[in-house]
């Protein structure tokens, strides 16, 4: 049987409940343990494919197509292994199950109330790992705020598999605050207080206490912590601001979170946590011998959680080169004909990035001009290719109305156009180009030279796709596809010719990259942006 470990947040949002939850199950992994990672989504969304980025950043998307949280990719990040549909579950899910089973008569004439009926469902949802894999340890994150009223049915269900499964076979994880009076010089306690009071309230006693604070705790207030809420003194651990999220899993190794944890689970192991991999990497993070400078040309910039795979990315990417990858952000609907050569003169390589709608188009139609024209290194991604392909169309190709159908419906020349299974398509929810597929990559190309092999797989999330009808004016005009679909022939790569680094890709490589495995084309790619930083 698996153990069970839940991880909630208390006093503010935001605080990081993923990163712990991926630290430790980092550490747990690295004493050769098998680990999975669950989040709980208290929204009522079905998923958070619909929302707009600035509401919950962005939409990480699974090998299996499943829209999710975001704190999904840190999961996939921290552990190396890839998440699906079963490691995110939202509110919306859990009641659209509940009332589809109403509807069919599956609860025999019974009144369907939030207890029993919501919190079997969600249990059930908790418990399926089991069914799905064999697993030593599956961990819960709750999402939300003990307090907030979504949290309810969540908290409850937590109550009641504990009681069902033992409690030496489920333990709670508490992250809350430790806030600092500035004016007092003094660290408060009391919010975490209240925070384990509501706990209590809902009738659940946190095992383990992670206080996130900007300055160490000292003995004594670790001592009143673990008084007033009631658990061991060496269950109180301290989470001090880091430099880095990848900081976090060796802070949280110096506070023995993890030897903490197996010992209230009772779980025997001597294996010592091998984190070499890991440290190696923040070695180079630390300590680079290069830097380059990168302009992230997209539309959510004021959030940078909406390109956080992004981000990320650029961080191992980084690494491999021991260079100190700085991202400029830039938001494309600020860009204007008469400010793209100072504002991108000095940057050694442009990303477009992904998105949707026409607000902001023109100025990544602008950027990638000058990229193209300046030999300047370019990668764009969904979006930002299908920007590419119109940038070329009109400016070498001389097709002046040139567009995607998804901006300008009437184009006389829809370089890219609605996949043809999407046109009859009328619910937005789920129901894109989802997940992974397969990508054949021609041996004469930057992509091939990158990923070192001809058949690849990477995640999609798109409606709109390379009309093949201008495949071959593109190609004779020096932009070629270099990778495609070995099924349906769509354009997955394209890059162009007499360019140093010029590579657009429908798909989303951000989603693939790892602590452990950075993604190949965001390697090649900073190689490119060092080699023009040189010239």
């Amino acid at each position: 049987m698996a153990k069970y470990i839940f991880v909630t947040g208390g006093v503010s949002s935001s605080l990081g409940k993923g990163i712990i939850a991926a630290s430790l199950a980092k550490l747990l992994q690295s004493r050769k343990l098998s680990v999975t990672i669950q989040k709980l989504d208290p929204y009522i969304n079905v998923d958070p494919g619909t929302l707009n980025p600035y509401e919950h950043g962005e939409c990480y998307v699974t090998e299996d197509g499943a829209e999710t949280d975001l704190d999904l990719g840190h999961y996939e990040r921290f552990l190396n292994r890839p998440t699906s549909q079963a490691n995110n579950v939202t509110t919306g899910r859990i009641y659209q199950n509940v009332i589809q089973k109403e509807r069919a008569g599956a609860y025999l004439g019974k009144t369907v109330q939030v207890i029993p009926h919501i919190t079997d469902e969600i249990k059930k949802h908790i418990t399926q790992h089991e069914q799905l894999g064999h697993y030593d340890i599956i961990i819960i994150e709750i999402g939300g705020t003990v307090g907030d009223i979504e949290s309810l049915p969540y908290l409850e269900a937590l109550r009641q598999l504990r009681r069902e499964v033992g409690k030496n076979n489920c333990l709670v994880v508490h992250l809350t605050l430790i806030p600092y009076l500035k004016a007092a010089k003094e660290l408060k306690t009391k919010p975490s207080q209240h925070s384990v009071k509501e706990l209590l309230q809902a009738g659940i006693q946190p095992d383990i206490l992670v206080c996130r604070t900007e300055h160490p705790l000292p003995e004594d207030l670790r001592e009143k912590l673990a008084l007033f809420c009631n658990v061991e003194e060496r269950s109180v651990i301290e989470a001090l601001d880091a430099d880095t999220i990848y900081d976090v899993p060796l802070l949280m190794l110096k506070e023995q979170l993890d030897s903490t944890v197996l010992d209230k689970l009772g779980i025997e192991n001597n294996e010592t946590p091998d984190l070499s991999t890991w440290t190696d990497f923040l070695d180079k993070l630390k300590n680079p011998k290069h830097e380059v400078n990168i302009g992230l040309v997209g539309k959510y910039n004021e959030l940078q959680d909406a390109y956080k795979s992004i981000y990320e990315s650029f961080v191992h990417a980084g690494a491999v080169h021991e260079c100190k990858v700085n991202v400029i952000p830039i938001h494309s609907e600020t860009l204007s004909s008469g400010d793209v050569v100072p504002r991108l003169q000095n940057l050694d390589g442009i990303l477009v990035a992904p998105g949707f709608g026409e607000r902001g188009i023109e100025g990544k139609l602008l950027a990638i001009r000058y990229v193209r024209e300046e030999n300047i290194p370019f990668f764009g991604i969904c979006l930002g290719m299908q920007c590419a392909v119109v940038e070329f169309a009109i400016n070498v190709l001389g097709l002046k109305d040139a567009a995607s159908t998804e901006m300008n419906p009437d184009t006389h020349h829809p370089v890219i156009h609605l996949l043809p299974e999407q046109r009859n398509i009328t619910d937005k929810g789920g129901t894109m180009r989802l997940g992974a597929y397969k990508c054949v990559v021609d041996s004469s190309s930057k992509a091939y030279t990158a990923y070192g092999t001809h058949e690849i797989s990477e995640r999609h999330r798109h409606r709109y796709e390379f009309n093949n009808d201008y495949l071959a004016q593109m190609e004779a005009a020096g932009l070629k596809a270099t990778g495609t679909n070995p099924k349906t022939g769509l354009v997955e790569i394209i890059e162009l010719d007499q360019h140093p680094y010029f590579v657009g890709v429908q798909f989303h490589p951000e989603l693939k990259s790892t602590v452990e495995n950075p993604h190949p084309l965001f390697v090649s790619f900073i190689r490119a942006a060092l080699d023009n930083k040189k010239r």
